[in-house]
């Protein structure tokens, strides 16, 4: 007994898959390291920094304005 071509599984190429991901790869990290890409990584670095921070200072100025507006 036989299986209709249109209900057997089609094999599964692993290979080509994984080739395909790492030139992907491979293209993103060489359009990634151009002539910006030590600005780009500081710039990323302060704004995770920040990005806490910002919260913060935010939540504090909010604060200070509500006591300042009960005070007055």
């Amino acid at each position: 007994m036989s299986t209709p071509q249109s209900l057997a599984r089609p094999p599964i190429d692993f290979v080509s898959g994984d080739f395909d991901a790492l030139a992907s790869h491979m293209r993103h990290c060489a359009l990634a390291q151009g002539r910006w890409f030590a600005v780009r990584g500081h710039l990323q670095r302060v704004r995770s920094v920040a990005a806490g921070r910002i919260v913060t200072m935010a939540c504090v100025a909010v604060a200070l304005s509500i006591g300042l507006f009960v005070i007055a």
